[in-house]
């Protein structure tokens, strides 16, 4: 007889935010979580029901760690390959599975991989040099990002012209031809191991220009359906061409004359996904469970307007973390507060999220702005 999702141990690669929101849905289904992270204080030392700190980059911490799991997921895609692919050789489960997490931590294959399955996206060049970036086919101005490690808008840079060269990496990357895009969007995708999908509504994102984040997200999207279909379309055709097992963001560009154009894609909950938790039937992190533990996918359907926003620790302040005018915004009717439990803050780091639901649009981001202006996180 198949054994029951609280009979599966769950390992989690990487003890932040996602972890910390997946683990507070997995309690609800009495799954055992397990945690590696190299912070001793990561968000879900806590939650956890067995936390242990230690790199998810060695080998032998990261195979010893999977060892003790049934199923291991991860919320970060800096994991030590090798170590998971021996599990998997061993018979563990590991979604997303090691070969999609190899063919994402390089974004170079990653663009190869669009192209070779005619996934729309912007044309490019692989470089390995300075030398290479500076016989670059690709006009100016243009972007320039490191195929590894980059994160959360680090590892991007704009390159406008020849005087800005002298600032590129000297690494490994891809130039990129800069898009003339109205709109970034996201679409995230699920899927279990019967191969069954379901893509969340598409959502419209805002970034912070100075940190290259996402700051403000709105939920569903305005523009035409057949739009938003053609997104979630390109959403599926890369989880079917990748044949992923669990949770895929994928980020895209709307151009100025309609088209759509990806831009990258993450194999796990995703900051594109925060407002699900109160906007929408089922969440990403429980959507994200039901596909590794090869569930019936839950209904993605938007309840009503949602919006995010992520708090970031203010500009110039460093230390340990205080949220300024929180009784403000919880005053407010449909506001719902996420803090992460990181006890330092510094500029731009990601403290927490929050979501605000109303069934007026424009009243959900009138009070969006508001809290955005008001809630902030100080040391």
């Amino acid at each position: 007889m198949a054994k029951q999702i609280s009979e599966l141990k769950l390992g989690i690669l990487g003890g932040g935010q996602l972890g910390r929101m997946l683990i507070q849905q997995a309690i609800n289904y009495n799954v055992t979580s397990l945690v590696l992270d190299p912070d001793p204080d990561a968000p879900c030392k806590h939650l956890a029901n067995y936390f242990e700190n230690g790199s998810i980059t060695d080998f032998d911490t990261v195979y010893n760690f999977g060892k003790k799991a049934d199923i291991i997921t991860i919320e970060i895609e800096k994991v030590n390959i090798e170590a998971l692919e021996q599990l998997e050789k061993e018979g563990k489960q590991v979604f997303p599975q090691s070969r999609v997490i190899r063919l994402i931590q390089d974004k170079g294959v990653q663009k190869q991989f669009f192209k070779e399955n005619d996934i729309p996206t912007s044309p490019f060049q692989i470089v390995n040099t300075k030398e290479d970036i500076e016989n670059s086919q690709i006009p100016f101005p243009y972007i320039l990002k490191l195929r590894k490690d980059g994160y959360d808008g680090k590892g991007v840079m704009r390159i406008n012209s020849a005087d800005d060269l002298n600032d590129a990496f000297d690494a490994p990357c891809i130039i990129e031809k800069l898009v003339d895009f109205e709109k970034e969007v996201a679409v995230i995708v699920a899927r279990n191991a019967k191969g069954d999908m379901k893509t969340f509504p598409m959502v419209e994102m805002e970034f912070n220009p100075e940190a290259n984040l996402v700051e403000f997200l709105i939920s569903p999207s305005t523009y035409a359906e057949s739009l938003q279909q053609k997104a979630e379309n390109i959403a599926k055709n890369i989880a079917s061409a990748m044949n992923i097992t669990g949770i895929l963001a994928v980020e895209m560009f709307v151009s100025r004359d309609g088209e759509i154009l990806v831009n990258e894609v993450a194999p796990r909950p995703h900051n594109s996904g925060h407002h699900t938790i109160e906007g929408n039937y089922v969440s990403q992190f429980e959507q994200h469970l039901r596909s590794i533990y090869n569930l019936p996918l839950g209904d993605t359907t938007s309840i009503t307007n949602a919006v995010m926003i992520n708090l970031l620790g203010e500009k110039g302040s460093e230390g340990v973390a205080r949220y300024e005018n929180l009784e403000k915004i919880l005053a407010i009717d449909g506001v719902f507060v996420h803090l992460y439990g990181k006890k330092y803050t510094k500029p731009f780091r990601k403290m927490g999220h929050v979501t605000i639901v109303d069934i007026d649009r424009d009243k959900a981001i009138e009070k969006a702005r508001y809290v955005q202006n008001t809630l902030k996180v100080i040391a």
